[in-house]
């Protein structure tokens, strides 16, 4: 494996919204490789633009029955890639340069034996809503499988949970702190809703396990000695099966004259295609896959682990790599 090219796109910064860059220089260097590795055997490359200069890439080898599919942006800050003897630290090791970089060397490995009809498509805006997917799923490309490169230890996922996200604005009403009783926290309106939240009884899946929940973007801008007359926030629920149609009720249920909830939308938990050979499980984060509705049958695989992506200790094992390349060509034979 070219570990050169690995540890040139991992020096690469191509945290959201600054990928635009990255694609032209995945373009450039890609096209260079696959004539080093696979010159009598070159796919075609669409560049597909999604809005404020950032595009998609698809390169097809043939007419692609399997499409190998990973995103170019990563999570902030961008971390220099360090490598020892058995791993690469930094951001994106395993979400997902990683799987940029193992996908593309499946494909050049398939490409040189002169295989074809399967294809490597790299998405922007994965980490900011899924812009870039939302984008190619409104193409004329279709294909019958998909297989999504995240990190999961090289397992498959067989379902994974949803997401619904809601915007809060709770109002108060301000007032000096020393005398409360004539004002209204809208700080104490958050801890009341976020207790509420907390005694909901929400049904544990048999598959997926518990439902959970996340606030972010959390603002009241008040001086420490004034009530706060305003409080708005992000509240993100990871669903199961058991609950996805019920989490906008128990939201909505509790709105009143002094919280405004608006629904932000999100995806339902999904079971996604595994195959003989290759362990599955079920995970709980999110990916492009819900959003990639032009390929029917959708696998989600890849090397890392989902518990140090996002983390200053990001990283991914070389040995990983090397079963994951392994486990793409696999997935070619079999499907």
């Amino acid at each position: 494996m070219d570990y050169r090219f690995f540890r040139d796109i991992l020096s690469f910064d191509s945290t959201s919204g600054t990928e635009a860059a990255f694609s032209a220089f995945l373009a450039e260097r890609i096209g260079e490789l696959l004539g080093k590795l696979c010159p009598d055997n070159l796919p075609s490359l669409l560049r597909q633009d999604v809005g404020d200069g950032t595009e998609n890439l698809l390169y097809s080898w043939g007419s692609p029955r399997i499409v190998y599919c990973t995103h170019m942006d990563t999570v902030p800050p961008f971390l220099p890639p360090v490598e020892k003897e058995d791993r690469f630290e930094g951001r994106g090791s395993c979400d997902a340069k990683g799987q940029i970089f193992a996908m593309l060397t499946a494909c050049a490995s398939l490409a040189s034996e002169g295989k074809t009809d399967f294809g490597l498509l790299l998405l922007s805006g994965e980490e900011t809503g899924s812009y870039g997917a939302k984008a190619f799923a409104r193409t004329d490309f279709r294909a019958p499988y998909l297989v999504v490169g995240e990190p999961t230890d090289n397992r498959s996922v067989s379902a994974s949970k949803g997401t619904k996200a809601f915007s809060l604005s709770f109002r108060g009403e301000a007032f000096h702190s020393g005398y409360p009783q004539y004002g209204i926290s809208a700080v104490d309106l958050f801890v009341d809703f976020v207790e509420k939240l907390r005694a909901a009884d929400l049904p544990e899946d048999p598959l997926l396990g518990p439902t959970t929940w996340n606030i972010g973007r959390l603002s009241s801008d008040n001086p420490q000695n004034i009530l706060s007359p305003s409080l708005s926030c992000r509240l993100y629920f990871r669903t199961t099966f058991a609950t996805d149609g019920m989490i906008g009720d128990l939201v909505s249920s509790l709105a009143s004259d002094r919280l405004a909830v608006e629904a932000l939308g999100g995806d339902e938990p999904r079971r996604y295609l595994t195959v003989d050979g290759i362990p599955a499980a079920p995970a709980s984060f999110g990916s492009d896959a819900p959003h990639l509705t032009n390929f029917p049958n959708r696998m989600i695989l890849g090397a890392g682990s989902i518990l140090t992506a996002h983390r200053p200790d990001e990283f991914v094992l070389k040995s990983d790599l090397e079963k994951a390349v392994q486990q793409y060509r696999y997935i070619y034979e079999q499907l």
